[in-house]
């Protein structure tokens, strides 16, 4: 809990330090009118934003699984190797800052609506805490239909957690499939788990 307490602090110093700072922000694409770039543009930069934020989180999250860098950066995390929601934002201060490098990317390069990144941000926690929890949320037969062979569930990312190497996609399990690290007993994982009586 408290590293979850600060990791949420150093999210909302550098989201501060950011909007609200008078030297920093017109150095951004803050806008503060959906009409200045239109609704459809409003509308299309959430799944931008999702594609961006999963593609990010997939490389850094393997860089921080390097031997030279997991001790320093993500071993805090990995403490918990069964998860439950109060490890969504447990990190180590430093993957805490790398974590939230996705704000200032989005930030300075994409126009971002000031509601952008509070309305996006409040999906990618809800997500975070699902895979998180420890209960899989999606029914049985899930993981092998058209679409949720590439959606990250939350039998993936405790696998993640318990054997350290794998499954290292946020929102979807694309760049593990392309890569290579979906884990080969995922899917037998997934139906163990929800073939189980209740």
């Amino acid at each position: 809990m408290i590293y979850s307490l600060s990791s949420m602090i150093i999210f909302s110093l550098i989201v501060t330090a950011i909007v609200f700072n008078p030297a920093i922000r017109p150095y951004t694409t803050i806008y503060r009118e959906i009409a200045e770039y239109g609704l459809a543009y409003y509308l299309l930069a959430f799944p931008i934003m999702f594609v961006i934020h999963d593609t990010y989180f997939y490389w850094i999250h393997r860089m921080m699984h390097h031997p030279v860098l997991f001790k320093w950066f993500h071993l805090v995390h990995h403490k918990s190797t069964n998860p439950s929601p109060w490890a969504a934002y447990a990190f180590h201060p430093l993957e805490a800052i790398l974590e939230n490098g996705i704000i200032i990317l989005f930030y300075f390069t994409l126009p971002m609506h000031v509601t952008h990144v509070p309305i996006f941000f409040l999906f990618s926690i809800i997500y975070n805490i699902y895979g998180h929890m420890g209960w899989e949320l999606y029914p049985k037969g899930f993981n092998t239909t058209q679409i949720g062979r590439w959606v990250n569930t939350a039998v993936a990312h405790n696998q993640h957690h318990k054997y350290f190497k794998g499954n290292y996609g946020l929102y979807t399990l694309f760049w593990d499939r392309v890569m290579g690290t979906i884990r080969t007993d995922y899917d037998a994982a997934f139906d163990q788990v929800k073939n189980r009586k209740i």
